[in-house]
């Protein structure tokens, strides 16, 4: 939450001077606005850090007032939490505030403390969603042939009929909530909420107010009562991210709501009744978090009743390729140019890597090249220098197991297909990735990379020429 970015609308100077100095003495990045007029296009055009963790705007403006601002935002970013700053003898706004979706409301005159802190609150729970920009089309369906991905794809198929708890596992960075997503979209909920929650992008003391909301009056700031993830998911789906951070006096809690359908709002005394479909998901080992102590056993049975395995991209090397090519249509589409792909040799250099961040790390390295790489194709000596260096010989045994087993796979496709002549083509393959490979190794010095290839530099000189290699290809 340091340094989130704040937006601050304002036409009282002295309201947008306070704010400013106070948010920024919180560690804040404020940018101050005398009207709505253009911040539209200036959300459309953020990206990354420079887009709102939270706005906070004033109803009563010229030009586009607070309250139409907030429609137009709710229609576009509906996660981008919006606080309407009002007058005392303006209520009736405030009510309408909410009801267009506003996080809260700031009334005039404030107390600075207050406003910093409610500002911290909508920060703590919008600068996770403020990197996802605008409201996304349909949501691309899950890539990948892999054998361990249709496990994924047969278990989504078999529940696309039910309401069960569903538990996710995977490593971060695999894609759990798109899987999440897929889940709701082939359910009976489909045409009903799909809420998510990240249990670690909350801070402790605000995880039980965003589950359960809160009434006027529960804590300082609460200004008014407030609605929490349950109840916007009512009807659909609750998808609780990184469940394993989960405080266990929240487990206690997120137990009963599991049993019976009940909770009650922070300092409400009424119980409200949901119909949601719990979807959990983490990167842990929740069978030793239980062992431990740091995790309920009956909570743990309860969320464990179906549970979906999502393989690491190390798991799923052959689908590299195939994801390289969609992550650098994507990335083009993004960034309105023209869409790079990337060489054979390329591809299988990214097939042998590790991939630690998994899919994550693998299409922010998809932007990565289509900003930084220099030609349309992108050869292996464009990757960032830290992937370069990162040899796929030097992975495992297991790693060349899967690499003979991908060759085997490889030309058992092509001889179904009646290919042939197979073996020349695969060795000159081979030999155009090693000598890629070596070159990256070296930084392109050709008498060390023939000695670590085993041929002599004149050797290493005609197969360059011999394969039709260009002076591009191997500088």
């Amino acid at each position: 939450m340091t340094d989130a970015p704040i937006w601050v609308i304002d036409d009282d100077r002295s309201i947008r001077w306070v704010l400013e100095r106070a948010l920024q003495g919180a560690g804040f990045r404020v940018e101050a606005f005398t009207d709505a007029d253009g911040i539209l296009d200036r959300l459309a055009a953020a990206t990354g850090e420079e887009r709102p963790a939270a706005i906070l705007t004033d109803i009563r403006m010229p030009g586009l007032d607070g309250l139409g601002l907030l429609g137009r935002i709710g229609e576009r970013w509906p996660n981008l939490p919006v606080i309407i700053m009002t007058a005392h003898s303006d209520l009736d706004s405030a009510v309408s505030a909410y009801e267009g979706g506003a996080f809260e409301y700031l009334p005039k005159p404030f107390d600075v403390d207050e406003a910093v802190e409610l500002v911290q609150r909508a920060a703590a729970v919008g600068e996770e969603s403020a990197e996802t920009g605008e409201v996304p089309g349909p949501l691309p369906e899950i890539i990948g042939e892999a054998p361990a991905m249709q496990e994924v794809y047969r278990a989504i198929g078999r529940l696309s009929r039910s309401h069960i708890t569903v538990l996710i596992n995977g490593e971060s960075g695999t894609g759990k909530e798109l899987v999440a997503h897929a889940l709701h979209r082939h359910s009976p909920r489909a045409d009903h909420p799909f809420i998510a929650l990240n249990m670690a992008a909350i801070p402790r003391d605000l995880l039980e107010s965003e589950l359960f909301g809160h009434e006027r009056g529960a804590f300082t700031g609460a200004q008014s009562a407030r609605a929490g993830r349950f109840e916007q998911a009512d009807g659909g789906t609750l998808f609780l991210d990184e469940i394993g951070d989960m405080p266990s006096e929240l487990q206690t809690r997120l137990l009963r709501v599991l049993a019976d359908g009940e909770f009650y709002r922070v300092g409400g005394r009424d119980p409200r009744r949901v119909d949601v479909r719990i979807i959990a998901a983490t990167h842990q080992n929740l069978e030793q978090l239980v062992a431990e102590g740091r995790f309920r056993e009956d909570l743990f049975h309860r969320l464990n009743v179906i549970r979906v395995h999502l393989p690491s991209l190390r798991e799923r090397r052959e689908d590299i390729p195939l994801l390289v090519r969609h992550f650098l249509d994507r990335a083009a589409a993004e960034l309105e140019v023209e869409p790079k792909r990337a060489a054979p040799e390329t591809e299988a250099w990214l097939a042998g890597l590790p991939w630690p961040g998994n899919v994550r790390q693998l299409e922010n390295t998809c932007r990565w090249l289509t900003v930084m790489s220099p030609g349309q194709v992108i050869q292996v000596e464009d990757l960032p220098r830290e992937l370069r260096q990162e040899s796929p010989a030097a992975t495992t045994a297991e790693d060349g197991a899967e690499w003979t087993e991908r060759l085997a796979s490889w030309a058992a496709q092509r001889l179904s297909r009646g290919d042939e002549g197979i073996l020349t083509e695969a060795e000159a393959d081979l030999e155009r990735v090693l000598i890629r490979a070596a070159l990256a190794h070296t930084a392109g010095r050709r008498q060390e990379a023939a000695r670590l290839l085993g041929w002599g530099r004149n050797t290493l000189t005609r197969k360059i020429r011999d394969l039709g290699m260009t002076e591009a290809d191997t500088d």
